[in-house]
């Protein structure tokens, strides 16, 4: 029987779903609109969709259906979009339980203001995740080693979880000071609301950030608990209407079964970002470039990562929306620039782009659903650089209405309508290229070091102005660059992290590795349950010198711990903090090294799909069309189709590259090559 791979991506304004036969090798991808009203409805469209398009291929074989698909895997943003909307459902029923005398953990959080202190006049802290009325405490203390200094209280727990049932507090948060050292109390408190309260669904900070820092822990397993009600009833139905389990990618860089995200959901809130980034990682990498800035441009944002020697940054200071998020994640800086970003008019007279955007429903002007306001697409579209459709035809795009709406916004701005279009796409560049910034510079790497990997539906658009304005030296677009999050998919091992706090600055290389012993007997029982017989476990540490507030983390060798190992840590720990911060202390007797955060991600490998190598071009390609572009003027300019370009191929602007799922405007003064991979590598002649 054949048996296929399949990814499927879900995005603001479309579903990307690739297709990859492990018999054959052969890749089919597809888009259909997301349906944000029930993201399942978008997912088995595209899914079915696929698998039509593959059974019409003379090469595919028998006709595949839903059960002979040997895996499915699932970029999501449920999870994320509810804590970006503050959506009730997730945060109106949840309720905090922590250690009695902490009940203001939330209100005290950390003092610190965003955008610097410059604005801490006019900030007004934001209501807590929970609020003070459903927060409870319950007698019982740890000591920082796990100790017991008084005893769990259980009556206060029953009074507790009858609160909650009473009042219908339905998600529920565990946090009690140092319960990274010791689980215990954690663990009966558990069981009383298993017992008082079993409808409840209940999250411990032992489980879901086992390290140090009561708020941010606190804070994580709210979220957690927060997005797990509706993850559930969202991974349920997907589960009854394909019939079968399915994997979700996670922040990590991993994925992992639907049956095990369902315990922690808070893995997943960058799921469908962190695929982008390591499909471009693959794709750049088979390409010679193992070191790219990678920008995924969708219709409602931007997601900007870094990838450095074919990995790409990991973080654990994440965020999402306003609440802290320490979980390991792929650094992504994102940003409200997609091509569904709205043009407005601030109260004082200037033009602004973003973060509002169209999404879907209605879209666009150029829709026809209905939007009424202009949007970065209907600019391109006015232009005259994307095509009058999307998807090959299957979405004609009014042009008309596109221009109306770009000339009333350019009267009310006093401008001609091609400047006030050609002003909302440099805004809009501007902005990524801001997220671009944030990501290089603010991190200490030179941006004009990296080439930039542009792909998603809207990715490429402005691929040649970032090239200007960054100093990028050059930017290379995936083929089919619309579905390179969903290829991403397919290219990721199952990989699960584990954290154990251990402060000490002369750790006992015994105590070490029990501990890390521990981590990966964790590790180890996850990957048997995802049925992986090949295990692989890559340690990590988080050091710091003695007197620091934070902390640097770097890899840890495997084998035996044993004093050897230790210093052989220590002197990593080193090199690495004078890396980032241009100093450090090896040599400083007065400065030691404390040991924080033990940690151990267990992989499960998989086989990734093949990029394959295209055809050389023969003779010079030929457009298969002319249309009237603005560039820098109005001016009939030759439109290529993708699908005839093969390898060598030279496109010299102005020209637009046309194909099913993007396009790449290629403005006066940059040549776009394919390479033997069928990736267009656009460069600046100036």
């Amino acid at each position: 029987m054949p048996s296929v791979r399949i990814g499927v991506d879900t995005g603001g304004t479309f579903t990307d779903v690739v297709l990859v036969d492990e018999h054959t090798g052969k890749i089919v991808t597809t888009k259909t609109p997301s349906t944000p009203a029930n993201p399942a409805d978008g997912f088995m469209a595209g899914v079915h969709k696929v698998l039509e398009l593959h059974a019409g291929d003379p090469g595919a074989g028998p006709e595949i259906g839903l059960d002979t698909i040997s895996g499915i895997v699932h970029g999501t943003t449920v999870a994320t979009n509810q804590l970006l909307e503050d959506r009730a459902a997730g945060t109106d029923h949840l309720g905090f339980v922590t250690t009695e005398g902490f009940e203001f953990l939330l209100e005290i959080a950390r003092q610190s203001v965003p955008d610097g202190y410059g604005n801490s006049y006019f900030w007004v802290k934001p209501p807590r995740i929970v609020p003070v009325h459903r927060v409870k405490t319950v007698g019982g203390r740890l000591d920082h080693l796990g100790r017991e200094v008084r005893p769990f209280d259980e009556d206060e727990a029953v009074a507790a979880a009858r609160w909650f049932k009473e009042h219908g507090v339905t998600a529920i948060g565990v946090c009690f000071l140092h319960s990274y050292a010791d689980p215990a109390h954690e663990l009966r408190m558990r069981e009383v609301l298993e017992r008082e309260h079993p409808e409840a669904v209940v999250s411990l900070s032992s489980e879901v950030l086992r390290e140090y820092r009561e708020y941010e822990r606190s804070v994580t397993t709210l979220v957690d608990a927060a997005v797990k009600p509706v993850m559930r009833r969202y991974i349920q139905n997907l589960s009854d209407r394909l019939g079968r389990q399915f994997s979700i990618m996670k922040s990590n860089g991993g994925v992992l079964s639907a049956a095990e995200v369902v315990h922690q959901p808070i893995t997943t809130v960058l799921s469908g970002p962190a695929a982008g980034a390591l499909g471009a990682a693959l794709i750049a990498g088979t390409a010679g470039r193992p070191s790219v800035i990678t920008l995924d441009g969708g219709g409602t944002s931007t997601d900007v990562a870094v990838v450095v020697e074919g990995e790409p940054s990991l973080t654990t200071e994440g965020s999402i929306g306003r609440y802290p998020c320490k979980i390991p994640m792929i650094d992504i800086v994102t940003v409200g620039a997609g091509g569904g970003s709205i043009a407005w008019i601030s109260p004082e007279g200037t033009l602004k782009v973003g973060p509002k955007s169209a999404g879907a429903d209605p879209g666009p002007i150029c829709y026809g659903r209905g939007g009424t306001e202009v949007t970065v697409t209907d600019a391109h579209v006015f232009l005259g650089r994307v095509p009058p459709h999307l998807l090959g035809g299957e979405i004609p795009l009014d042009v008309a209405a596109a221009r109306a709406g770009i000339e009333a916004l350019a009267g009310k701005l006093g401008l001609t309508p091609e400047r006030c279009a050609t002003g909302i796409l440099e805004i809009s560049a501007f902005n990524q290229s801001n997220a671009i910034r944030q990501i290089t510079v603010k991190r200490g790497l030179d941006v004009r070091d990296f080439p930039m990997v542009a792909f998603g539906g809207s990715g490429p658009l402005l691929a040649c102005r970032l090239i200007d304005i960054l100093g990028l030296p050059a930017a290379v677009v995936p083929p089919n660059p619309g579905n390179v999050s969903a290829f991403g998919l397919l290219t990721v091992d199952v990989k699960n992290d584990y954290v154990r706090t251990h402060v000490s600055r002369a750790p006992a290389p015994d105590a070490l590795a029990a501990i890390y012993a521990e981590l990966e007997a964790q590790a180890a029982d996850a990957l048997d349950r995802e049925g992986f017989t090949d295990h692989v476990y890559a340690r990590s540490a988080d050091l710091r010198y003695y007197g620091q507030a934070y902390e640097v983390r770097v890899p840890v060798p495997g084998g035996a711990v044993d004093d050897a190992w230790c210093a052989a840590v220590v002197e990593r720990f080193h090199t690495e903090h004078e890396k980032l911060y241009g100093y450090g202390y090896r040599d400083d007797p007065r400065h030691a090294v404390e040991w924080v955060n033990l940690r151990v991600s267990g992989i499960g490998p998989i086989t990734r799909p093949a990029v394959a190598r295209v055809p050389e071009q023969v003779g010079e390609a030929s457009p298969v069309a002319t249309r009237e572009v603005f560039y820098e003027q109005w001016g009939r300019t030759v439109i290529y189709r993708r699908a005839d370009l093969g390898a060598g191929a030279v496109v010299r602007g102005p020209a637009v590259v046309e194909e099913y799922g993007s396009t790449l405007p290629v403005h006066p003064g940059f040549t776009a090559t394919v390479d033997d991979h069928g990736n267009l590598v656009l460069v600046s002649d100036r």
